[in-house]
């Protein structure tokens, strides 16, 4: 589990970002969908270090 921050955007978007995976934002139209998107986002996110042999930031922020 990751921590993410949801927060209202601009256009009555919600937009999500995972800090531990920098770069890792993603938004929806409404929270619900915003938080289905981070999970995918990140998902694809750990991925694409995975086949890059890179490492994995660890999950919590301490």
């Amino acid at each position: 589990m990751r921590q993410v921050i949801i927060k209202p955007g601009e256009d009555g978007f919600w937009v999500a970002e995972c800090p531990n995976l920098p770069g890792c934002i993603s938004q929806g139209q409404s929270r619900k969908e915003a938080i289905q998107n981070i999970r995918e986002a990140i998902e694809g996110y750990i991925e694409v270090l995975e086949q890059g042999r890179q490492s994995i930031p660890p999950a919590s922020l301490s």
